[in-house]
């Protein structure tokens, strides 16, 4: 006699989608890569103004905001 835990399969992904890992895989790459932006950015403003360190947190804390909003934006897209 089988329970109905057996007889269920897993959800097959829709086509077109990509696999978990690789999401979380994008999600973690973007959210590096937009704060190393945004710190670039600010030591790159800091050096041509001369106003070390203000632009450098100001980037930093942009390029954060921008990291959450996009896991936020790719998150969703699995809710």
């Amino acid at each position: 006699m089988t329970t109905d835990d057996e007889t269920k399969t897993p959800p097959s992904p829709s086509q077109g989608s990509i696999p978990q890992w690789a999401a979380f895989t994008t999600m973690g790459i973007s959210c590096a890569v937009l704060v190393a932006i945004g710190v670039v950015l600010g030591i790159w403003a800091d050096s041509a103004l001369h106003t070390s360190p203000i632009f450098l947190f100001v980037g930093l804390v942009l390029g954060c905001l921008a990291a959450v909003f996009s896991a936020i934006a790719q998150i969703r897209k699995f809710l």
